[in-house]
């Protein structure tokens, strides 16, 4: 069972095929991407009636669907945990001056 991954703020939303495409490297089929969306846990938001994903989220869901079909512990991160990895970088990069 995959954990529940989330488009996050601030992520560029993009159709579902096209966010698939620019995340992988190629287009999938229409319904493909629909059985994703339906019934593999493809994370999305509704917008204007349409759905849309981010790359970000895109890439978030194949490496827990990776992680699953391994039998690994999916490895995903929570928005406070991202922005403290965020912030932790931050600081790293005024110590060296950048």
């Amino acid at each position: 069972m995959l954990p529940r991954i989330e488009v996050l703020p601030g992520e560029r939303l993009y159709s579902l095929a096209t966010a698939v495409e620019k995340a992988t490297g190629y287009r999938p089929s229409p319904s493909t991407v629909w059985r994703w969306k339906n019934t593999k846990g493809l994370p999305y938001l509704v917008m204007a009636g349409t759905p849309r994903t981010s790359v970000e989220a895109v890439h978030r869901w194949n490496a827990a669907a990776t992680a699953a079909e391994r039998g690994e512990p999916a490895t995903t991160r929570t928005n406070r945990q991202r922005e403290a990895a965020i912030a932790a970088a931050e600081r790293e990069l005024d110590e060296f001056g950048l």
